[in-house]
């Protein structure tokens, strides 16, 4: 059975060890410099760093579970503006991660659609993201859902950047 909730902030300590999991599997492969990536999970994936997130109401997050065990989890985040989206009116859809054993069921997609489904009902205009330019597989999973370039950062791990588009949908 599968089952999706929006976290609280108990949930804090499984969603650090979650969130470093997944990006480790999913990132992990493209950072040259293992030390760096290291110390990026440390800082991102704290438990501290999890719970402030999870605390701030501009943050939403869900988890899914398959048979009560959680294998991934989506970050909401409202009223998220970037210059190369034109609207002010967005919210970014920061993170969305399925451990790796469970991809192939497709649970991505219907976490994807809560989170869409979420941001149409909070009246937001355009959700938008960044994803690795290397990750072809999440970029081909978000073109499904007419996801377009807009724009390009640079995401830092240590001294080294990575180029990211900016994907943008409006709603």
């Amino acid at each position: 059975m599968v089952e999706f909730k929006i976290a609280s902030a108990s949930d804090f300590e499984m969603l650090a060890l979650l969130g470093r999991v997944t990006f480790r599997e999913s990132h992990g492969g493209y950072i040259e410099d293992k030390t760096n990536l290291t110390a990026y999970l440390d800082k991102a994936f704290s438990t501290e760093k999890t719970l402030e997130e999870l605390q701030n109401k501009n943050n939403i997050y869900y988890i899914v579970y398959k048979d009560k065990f959680p294998i991934g989890y989506a970050k909401l985040v409202l009223n998220a503006t970037i210059d190369c989206v034109s609207s002010n009116n967005s919210c970014r859809l920061e993170r969305i991660y399925i451990l790796d054993e469970f991809i192939a069921m497709k649970y991505g997609y219907e976490l994807c659609n809560l989170v869409i489904k979420k941001a149409e009902e909070l009246n937001f205009d355009t959700i938008w993201l960044s994803v690795y330019i290397k990750n072809t597989r999440a970029i081909h999973f978000y073109e499904k859902y007419d996801f377009e370039k807009v724009g390009n950062i640079s995401f830092q791990i240590g001294k080294k950047g990575y180029d990211n588009p900016i994907l943008s949908k409006k709603l």
